[in-house]
């Protein structure tokens, strides 16, 4: 730095015409961006008062519904699939729970218990409809979920649709205790919709991948049956 510019900031700091200048300056930038200020702190604090608000109602909201799905969960386990999915004695069924809190954790599940006693009544459309609007990440729940719209669509004769939602069952965070089963009845999709070979290969990869399943057997003899008829 010269000693030019050194001086001239050392006027600057003696000198206080220059600076009540500054000041000056400085208020009339904050005087003009105050109303800036003021509106991008109230949308924080709004979105901040919309999100702690939004979560208190679901929290409540959720707590109801647990208190309420007691009863048709109940119903549905002892195959009374009427009540448990339209209610009885004044207590919801498992339709009007889905509907009414669809936007809690227990409204959710409502909506996977209506598409398993929608499916055991064999309204398979609107079971497929409750499934699908079901969601977790649940490394048990979501699979069986997709193993069931599959199951759904078997009924229906749409192999293909089935073996997308088997495929999605097998995919979902495999593991020794389910994904053999669900693996089997890709295999059995892919036979129906006349796929021998990729049959012949989900057996194969199951009996590689989970040796010490009881489902091996079966994918043995399904896989031995389907070689013998392509020979």
């Amino acid at each position: 730095m010269s000693n030019k510019d050194t001086d001239s900031g050392l006027e600057f700091l003696e000198s206080p015409e220059g600076l009540a200048g500054e000041l000056t300056k400085f208020e009339k930038n904050l005087e003009k961006n105050r109303n800036i200020f003021f509106i991008v702190g109230g949308v924080i604090v709004a979105a901040l008062a919309g999100w702690l608000g939004y979560h208190w109602y679901v929290n409540s909201q959720d707590e109801q519904a647990q208190a309420v799905l007691f009863n048709p969960v109940f119903a549905i386990e002892s195959d009374s699939l009427n009540k448990a999915l339209k209610g009885s004695g004044g207590n919801p069924g498992l339709l009007a729970i889905a509907d009414e809190y669809s936007v809690t954790p227990a409204g959710n599940l409502a909506n996977f218990y209506a598409g398993t006693a929608l499916l055991k009544q064999g309204k398979f459309d609107e079971a497929i409809e409750r499934l699908k609007s079901f969601s977790s990440s649940d490394l048990l729940v979501q699979a069986r979920a997709y193993s069931l719209i599959g199951d759904a669509y078997m009924e229906k004769n749409n192999a293909e649709e089935a073996i997308s939602y088997y495929q999605k069952a097998v995919d979902y965070k495999p593991n020794a205790y389910f994904t053999p089963m669900y693996m089997v009845k890709l295999g059995i999709a892919y036979e129906k919709a006349k796929k021998n070979q990729e049959a012949i290969e989900v057996y194969g990869n199951l009996i590689e991948k989970y040796p010490q399943s009881s489902e091996v057997l079966n994918a043995k003899k399904f896989k031995g049956l389907l070689e013998s008829a392509a020979e």
